[in-house]
């Protein structure tokens, strides 16, 4: 008996755009937190670059995953926070948390070994 595996054209969407350099921590970066201004991401994550950021987020806002909120004050402020879309990751980033802890040798471990 043979059993075959159904390809899931939206896991792997969802896995393409959360996979990403930087996505995964800028929704971490979300989920603990209100909003926040982009200077906040950026000082939050370091190494990552504003252009990549600003993309990233960008990529987030179109997906729905983030919402970009404008004030219209002097000078203008902009934060940015998880919509219900967005929050709804919680659960999957623990697991994924989770199991990092788990399986994922820490960057000392692998240099030491």
């Amino acid at each position: 008996m043979t059993t075959s595996m159904v390809l899931c054209p939206k896991f792997e969407e969802a896995f393409q755009l959360l996979g990403k350099r930087w996505t995964g921590l800028i929704v971490e970066v979300l989920l603990n937190g209100d909003c926040r201004r982009f200077k906040e991401i950026s000082e939050l994550i370091p190494n990552m670059s504003d252009r990549v950021l600003a993309e990233r987020l960008k990529e987030l806002e179109a997906k729905d995953i983030v919402e970009r909120k404008v004030y219209p004050e002097t000078p203008v402020r902009i934060e940015y926070i998880l919509t219900p879309k967005g929050k709804d990751l919680q659960k999957a980033t623990k697991d994924i948390h989770e199991w990092a802890e788990k399986w994922i040798d820490s960057p000392q471990e692998v240099v030491e070994n």
